[in-house]
Protein backbone atom coordinates (compact mmCIF):
# COMPACT_ATOMS: atom_id res chain seq x y z
CA UNK A 1 0.00 0.00 0.00
CA UNK A 2 1.33 3.36 -0.65
CA UNK A 3 2.35 5.46 1.91
CA UNK A 4 -0.18 7.42 4.00
CA UNK A 5 0.64 10.74 5.47
CA UNK A 6 3.46 10.79 8.45
CA UNK A 7 1.94 13.54 9.93
CA UNK A 8 -1.99 14.18 9.47
CA UNK A 9 -3.68 16.98 10.66
CA UNK A 10 -5.88 17.01 13.92
CA UNK A 11 -8.61 14.73 14.34
CA UNK A 12 -11.58 15.93 12.50
CA UNK A 13 -15.01 15.57 14.52
CA UNK A 14 -17.66 14.47 11.97
CA UNK A 15 -20.28 15.81 15.06
CA UNK A 16 -18.36 19.28 14.59
CA UNK A 17 -17.15 19.17 18.29
CA UNK A 18 -13.73 19.71 19.08
CA UNK A 19 -11.29 16.65 19.38
CA UNK A 20 -10.69 16.02 22.76
CA UNK A 21 -7.48 15.04 24.37
CA UNK A 22 -8.70 11.78 25.55
CA UNK A 23 -6.55 8.85 26.55
CA UNK A 24 -6.23 5.80 23.80
CA UNK A 25 -9.12 4.08 25.08
CA UNK A 26 -11.31 6.56 23.93
CA UNK A 27 -11.44 5.68 20.42
CA UNK A 28 -11.14 3.10 18.00
CA UNK A 29 -9.57 3.37 14.49
CA UNK A 30 -11.24 1.95 11.69
CA UNK A 31 -9.66 1.43 7.74
CA UNK A 32 -12.02 1.65 5.27
CA UNK A 33 -11.62 1.42 1.50
CA UNK A 34 -14.22 1.72 -1.35
CA UNK A 35 -13.05 0.53 -4.46
CA UNK A 36 -15.38 -0.10 -8.19
CA UNK A 37 -14.19 -3.38 -9.04
CA UNK A 38 -15.66 -3.39 -12.42
CA UNK A 39 -16.48 -7.02 -12.48
CA UNK A 40 -12.72 -7.70 -12.05
CA UNK A 41 -12.01 -6.82 -15.42
CA UNK A 42 -8.75 -4.64 -15.67
CA UNK A 43 -7.86 -2.01 -18.12
CA UNK A 44 -5.25 -4.52 -19.59
CA UNK A 45 -8.13 -6.72 -20.37
CA UNK A 46 -7.19 -9.33 -17.75
CA UNK A 47 -10.05 -10.96 -15.26
CA UNK A 48 -8.65 -11.38 -12.37
CA UNK A 49 -10.41 -11.31 -9.16
CA UNK A 50 -7.40 -12.21 -7.47
CA UNK A 51 -5.61 -9.06 -8.52
CA UNK A 52 -8.58 -7.43 -6.71
CA UNK A 53 -8.07 -9.11 -3.78
CA UNK A 54 -4.71 -8.49 -3.64
CA UNK A 55 -5.08 -5.08 -3.63
CA UNK A 56 -6.85 -4.96 -0.93
CA UNK A 57 -5.25 -7.27 1.09
CA UNK A 58 -1.74 -4.51 0.53
CA UNK A 59 -4.56 -1.98 2.04
CA UNK A 60 -5.08 -3.90 5.43
CA UNK A 61 -8.66 -2.45 5.31
CA UNK A 62 -10.87 -3.48 8.31
CA UNK A 63 -14.21 -2.90 6.16
CA UNK A 64 -13.71 -3.08 2.04
CA UNK A 65 -17.01 -2.08 0.65
CA UNK A 66 -17.13 -3.12 -3.34
CA UNK A 67 -19.35 -1.90 -6.33
CA UNK A 68 -19.75 -4.14 -9.41
CA UNK A 69 -19.73 -7.35 -8.62
CA UNK A 70 -20.75 -10.55 -10.66
CA UNK A 71 -21.80 -13.61 -9.08
CA UNK A 72 -22.47 -16.52 -11.18
CA UNK A 73 -23.09 -14.55 -14.28
CA UNK A 74 -21.45 -16.53 -18.05
CA UNK A 75 -19.38 -13.65 -18.70
CA UNK A 76 -17.36 -13.81 -15.84
CA UNK A 77 -16.97 -17.41 -15.87
CA UNK A 78 -19.73 -18.58 -13.40
CA UNK A 79 -17.39 -17.30 -10.51
CA UNK A 80 -19.10 -16.00 -7.05
CA UNK A 81 -16.64 -12.55 -7.22
CA UNK A 82 -18.09 -11.83 -3.56
CA UNK A 83 -16.74 -14.91 -1.94
CA UNK A 84 -13.93 -15.19 -4.24
CA UNK A 85 -12.42 -12.00 -2.93
CA UNK A 86 -14.23 -12.45 0.78
CA UNK A 87 -12.25 -16.00 0.98
CA UNK A 88 -9.00 -14.74 0.12
CA UNK A 89 -9.13 -12.11 2.14
CA UNK A 90 -10.70 -13.94 4.89
CA UNK A 91 -13.13 -11.54 5.91
CA UNK A 92 -17.29 -11.57 6.52
CA UNK A 93 -19.33 -10.69 3.62
CA UNK A 94 -22.53 -9.74 2.59
CA UNK A 95 -23.62 -8.94 -0.70
CA UNK A 96 -26.70 -6.89 -2.25
CA UNK A 97 -27.95 -7.71 -5.75
CA UNK A 98 -28.90 -4.98 -7.51
CA UNK A 99 -29.82 -6.60 -10.75
CA UNK A 100 -30.82 -10.24 -11.20
CA UNK A 101 -31.64 -12.60 -14.24
CA UNK A 102 -32.54 -15.73 -13.84
CA UNK A 103 -29.72 -17.05 -11.51
CA UNK A 104 -26.99 -14.67 -12.88
CA UNK A 105 -26.65 -11.19 -10.38
CA UNK A 106 -24.37 -8.35 -10.57
CA UNK A 107 -24.15 -6.30 -7.20
CA UNK A 108 -22.32 -4.69 -4.38
CA UNK A 109 -20.64 -5.88 -0.76
CA UNK A 110 -19.14 -4.77 1.88
CA UNK A 111 -16.32 -7.13 3.73
CA UNK A 112 -14.92 -7.08 6.84
CA UNK A 113 -12.31 -8.28 9.94
CA UNK A 114 -15.27 -7.27 11.99
CA UNK A 115 -18.25 -9.19 12.78
CA UNK A 116 -21.22 -7.82 10.69
CA UNK A 117 -24.96 -7.33 11.05
CA UNK A 118 -27.03 -6.97 7.88
CA UNK A 119 -29.45 -4.44 9.05
CA UNK A 120 -31.11 -3.76 5.47
CA UNK A 121 -30.46 -4.63 1.78
CA UNK A 122 -32.99 -3.29 -0.89
CA UNK A 123 -33.48 -1.32 -4.11
CA UNK A 124 -33.05 2.69 -4.78
CA UNK A 125 -35.58 4.58 -7.21
CA UNK A 126 -35.02 4.87 -10.59
CA UNK A 127 -36.03 7.20 -13.36
CA UNK A 128 -38.82 4.72 -14.79
CA UNK A 129 -41.09 5.66 -17.38
CA UNK A 130 -39.68 5.13 -20.88
CA UNK A 131 -35.87 5.49 -19.88
CA UNK A 132 -35.30 2.08 -18.29
CA UNK A 133 -32.05 2.37 -16.50
CA UNK A 134 -29.59 0.08 -14.56
CA UNK A 135 -31.18 -1.05 -11.37
CA UNK A 136 -29.60 0.33 -8.28
CA UNK A 137 -29.38 -0.58 -4.31
CA UNK A 138 -27.81 -0.11 -1.20
CA UNK A 139 -26.51 -2.60 1.49
CA UNK A 140 -26.37 -1.40 5.41
CA UNK A 141 -24.80 -3.38 7.84
CA UNK A 142 -23.61 -2.91 11.62
CA UNK A 143 -20.02 -3.30 12.46
CA UNK A 144 -18.73 -4.12 15.69
CA UNK A 145 -15.48 -2.32 16.56
CA UNK A 146 -14.26 -2.87 20.10
CA UNK A 147 -17.70 -3.27 21.06
CA UNK A 148 -19.33 0.18 19.56
CA UNK A 149 -22.04 -0.54 16.69
CA UNK A 150 -20.86 1.21 13.38
CA UNK A 151 -24.02 1.83 11.09
CA UNK A 152 -21.71 1.58 7.62
CA UNK A 153 -23.77 2.15 4.40
CA UNK A 154 -22.47 1.07 0.66
CA UNK A 155 -24.27 2.21 -2.47
CA UNK A 156 -23.54 2.45 -6.19
CA UNK A 157 -25.48 5.59 -7.49
CA UNK A 158 -26.94 5.38 -11.36
CA UNK A 159 -25.48 7.66 -14.29
CA UNK A 160 -28.21 10.12 -14.81
CA UNK A 161 -28.29 13.41 -12.71
CA UNK A 162 -31.97 12.59 -11.91
CA UNK A 163 -32.26 9.45 -10.75
CA UNK A 164 -29.03 10.09 -8.93
CA UNK A 165 -31.12 12.84 -6.77
CA UNK A 166 -33.78 10.36 -6.54
CA UNK A 167 -31.33 7.84 -5.03
CA UNK A 168 -29.43 10.20 -2.73
CA UNK A 169 -32.86 11.74 -1.46
CA UNK A 170 -33.61 7.55 -0.69
CA UNK A 171 -30.05 7.34 1.19
CA UNK A 172 -31.05 10.55 3.02
CA UNK A 173 -34.07 9.61 4.06
CA UNK A 174 -36.27 7.96 6.71
CA UNK A 175 -35.63 4.14 5.20
CA UNK A 176 -31.72 4.49 5.43
CA UNK A 177 -29.55 7.84 7.13
CA UNK A 178 -33.13 8.75 8.53
CA UNK A 179 -33.84 5.55 10.18
CA UNK A 180 -34.28 5.42 14.20
CA UNK A 181 -31.63 2.52 13.87
CA UNK A 182 -28.71 4.67 12.16
CA UNK A 183 -27.62 6.66 14.67
CA UNK A 184 -23.89 6.96 16.16
CA UNK A 185 -20.80 5.89 14.26
CA UNK A 186 -21.98 6.38 10.75
CA UNK A 187 -20.44 6.10 7.20
CA UNK A 188 -21.86 5.79 4.14
CA UNK A 189 -19.32 4.73 1.38
CA UNK A 190 -19.75 4.24 -2.61
CA UNK A 191 -18.98 5.13 -6.36
CA UNK A 192 -22.17 7.76 -6.08
CA UNK A 193 -21.24 8.77 -9.92
CA UNK A 194 -21.67 12.53 -8.52
CA UNK A 195 -19.07 15.59 -8.13
CA UNK A 196 -18.65 17.77 -5.02
CA UNK A 197 -21.09 20.15 -7.54
CA UNK A 198 -24.34 17.93 -8.19
CA UNK A 199 -27.10 17.93 -5.99
CA UNK A 200 -26.63 14.36 -5.14
CA UNK A 201 -23.79 15.21 -3.73
CA UNK A 202 -25.27 17.70 -2.31
CA UNK A 203 -28.12 15.92 -0.56
CA UNK A 204 -25.87 13.30 1.28
CA UNK A 205 -23.35 16.43 2.58
CA UNK A 206 -26.67 18.14 3.93
CA UNK A 207 -26.45 15.00 6.35
CA UNK A 208 -22.64 13.83 6.75
CA UNK A 209 -19.58 14.94 6.62
CA UNK A 210 -17.66 14.49 3.59
CA UNK A 211 -13.90 12.78 4.69
CA UNK A 212 -11.77 13.91 2.34
CA UNK A 213 -12.59 17.61 3.03
CA UNK A 214 -11.88 16.95 6.63
CA UNK A 215 -9.15 18.70 8.00
CA UNK A 216 -9.16 21.11 4.86
CA UNK A 217 -7.57 18.54 2.81
CA UNK A 218 -7.32 18.79 -0.93
CA UNK A 219 -9.39 16.25 -1.95
CA UNK A 220 -8.08 13.80 -4.49
CA UNK A 221 -10.56 12.42 -7.79
CA UNK A 222 -10.96 8.86 -8.22
CA UNK A 223 -12.16 8.17 -12.12
CA UNK A 224 -10.64 7.29 -14.51
CA UNK A 225 -7.96 5.19 -13.18
CA UNK A 226 -5.00 6.49 -15.96
CA UNK A 227 -5.88 10.27 -15.53
CA UNK A 228 -8.23 10.71 -12.38
CA UNK A 229 -10.24 13.99 -12.96
CA UNK A 230 -13.36 13.25 -11.46
CA UNK A 231 -14.20 12.69 -7.66
CA UNK A 232 -17.34 10.45 -7.59
CA UNK A 233 -15.78 7.98 -5.56
CA UNK A 234 -17.07 8.80 -1.44
CA UNK A 235 -16.75 8.46 1.90
CA UNK A 236 -19.12 10.31 4.18
CA UNK A 237 -18.95 10.50 7.69
CA UNK A 238 -20.98 10.99 11.18
CA UNK A 239 -21.93 10.25 14.58
CA UNK A 240 -18.33 11.76 15.92
CA UNK A 241 -16.50 9.30 13.39
CA UNK A 242 -12.89 11.38 12.96
CA UNK A 243 -10.90 11.63 9.79
CA UNK A 244 -7.03 10.92 10.68
CA UNK A 245 -6.04 9.87 6.77
CA UNK A 246 -7.00 9.48 3.66
CA UNK A 247 -5.23 8.80 0.51
CA UNK A 248 -5.90 6.79 -2.98
CA UNK A 249 -4.12 3.53 -4.16
CA UNK A 250 -2.70 4.33 -7.57
CA UNK A 251 0.77 2.26 -6.88
CA UNK A 252 1.14 -1.06 -8.18
CA UNK A 253 -1.88 -3.46 -9.94
CA UNK A 254 -4.12 -0.94 -9.08
CA UNK A 255 -2.97 0.97 -11.99
CA UNK A 256 -4.51 -1.74 -14.57
CA UNK A 257 -7.06 -3.69 -11.93
CA UNK A 258 -10.21 -1.28 -12.31
CA UNK A 259 -11.24 2.23 -13.93
CA UNK A 260 -11.60 3.28 -10.64
CA UNK A 261 -8.94 4.33 -8.16
CA UNK A 262 -9.69 2.79 -4.56
CA UNK A 263 -9.97 5.33 -1.61
CA UNK A 264 -8.41 4.20 1.68
CA UNK A 265 -9.47 6.23 4.49
CA UNK A 266 -8.33 6.07 7.92
CA UNK A 267 -11.32 6.99 10.52
CA UNK A 268 -11.46 6.96 14.33
CA UNK A 269 -14.34 5.85 16.44
CA UNK A 270 -15.86 6.89 19.66
CA UNK A 271 -16.30 4.61 22.46
CA UNK A 272 -19.88 2.86 22.66
CA UNK A 273 -22.31 4.86 24.59
CA UNK A 274 -25.09 3.07 26.34
CA UNK A 275 -28.55 2.91 24.61
CA UNK A 276 -31.59 0.95 24.42
CA UNK A 277 -32.55 -1.34 22.41
CA UNK A 278 -33.07 -0.44 18.49
CA UNK A 279 -35.73 -1.76 16.03
CA UNK A 280 -34.13 -2.86 12.73
CA UNK A 281 -35.01 -1.59 9.60
CA UNK A 282 -37.01 -4.04 7.29
CA UNK A 283 -35.08 -5.97 5.02
CA UNK A 284 -36.62 -4.90 1.77
CA UNK A 285 -34.38 -7.85 0.33
CA UNK A 286 -32.12 -10.70 0.82
CA UNK A 287 -28.32 -10.51 1.40
CA UNK A 288 -25.87 -12.89 1.42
Amino acid sequence: MPALPSAPPPPFRSDGAAAPQASPQATARLRIVTYNVRRCYGLDGRYAPGRIAEILAESAADVVALQELDVRRARSGGIDQAVAIASELRMNLHFHPAMRVVEELYGDAILSLLPLELKKAGPLPGTGGALRTEPRGALWVEARLAGTPVQIINTHFGLLARERLLQAEAIAGPDWLGHSACRGPTVLVGDLNSGPGSRAYRRIAAKLTDAQRANGRRPVPTFPTRWPILRIDHVFVGGGIGVERVATLRGGAARLASDHVPLCVDLTVPAAATSGPERSPENSEGAG
